[in-house]
């Protein structure tokens, strides 16, 4: 029986390490972001790309309330898989930071600083007593001083440099194909159709434009851009992945989180 109680605090309580040095809501933060939509993240030769499946849960859902791309900056773009509520959080923070900084020195914030901003926002609550870590996992791409430069948030506080991931469900499926089709020196089109191709692999049908989003950021304006609905018709189109007219789409009822 006290054994039991022991296990529920480990449980229970943030600030508390079980005997093998783990924190078991961050763990259960984790749980929360791979049963989100996926996002993924490719950084070409002369830009970044992310990318996000959108699909909905309903047809009377409206595709532009589900919000899984977002503009921190002119030059800033963060995608999300987890806890919507929890992302919208950290993107507004992330925003303040980045304006911040512009008003401060007089500059846009590099991708790096932004990221680690951000993760210690995050690690603060992995070691508060009544609140709880953020069960949201982040994409933070964009362009600092000519470079492109691809980030990751983890719900532990830790930022990850990336080439090319995922992140929510089918993560390791979805690596694996970077992994396997990944090339450093990519043009940003190309990691576009890449993007795609790799959101491809979580369904046997096809895509349809209002139920992926896809954003860029490159070298020559340095401006997050998001690609029009009609313009990755013909993406898709191109690379054999649209969906067929009488396909329907069966995304997963995953609550609030995306």
């Amino acid at each position: 029986m006290q054994g039991q109680s022991q296990q529920q605090a480990y449980d229970r309580g943030i600030t508390i390490f079980s005997p093998d040095g783990r924190l078991y809501q961050v763990e259960y933060a984790r749980e929360a972001v791979k049963r989100g939509t996926a996002s993924v993240g490719i950084r070409a030769a002369d830009g970044v790309v992310l990318a996000a499946d959108k699909r909905a849960r309903s047809p009377l859902m409206e595709p532009e309330s589900i919000e899984k791309l977002h503009k921190a900056d002119d030059h800033v773009g963060v995608a999300s898989a987890g806890h919507v509520a929890d992302a919208r959080q950290l993107i507004d923070f992330a925003r303040r930071q980045a304006q911040v900084n512009r008003l401060r020195y007089g500059e846009a914030i590099g991708i790096e600083t932004l990221t680690k901003t951000i993760t210690d926002h995050i690690q603060q609550y992995t070691q508060i007593g009544g609140a709880r870590p953020f069960g949201v996992a982040l994409i933070v791409g964009g362009v600092e001083d000519g470079d492109p430069r691809l980030f990751e948030t983890d719900p532990s506080g830790t930022p990850y440099e990336w080439q090319a991931l995922s992140i929510g469900s089918n993560r390791s499926d979805l690596r694996d194909y970077l992994e396997a089709e990944y090339e450093p020196d990519i043009s940003t089109d190309e990691a576009v159709a890449l993007a795609l191709d790799t959101l491809a692999e979580t369904t046997d049908e096809g895509m349809e434009p209002d139920g992926v989003g896809v954003a860029t950021i490159t070298v020559d304006d340095e401006q997050y851009r998001e690609v029009p609905a009609d313009e990755l018709e013909t993406i898709l189109a191109d690379h054999d992945l649209l969906a067929e007219p009488d396909d329907e789409s069966d995304a997963d009822d995953a609550g609030d989180v995306e």
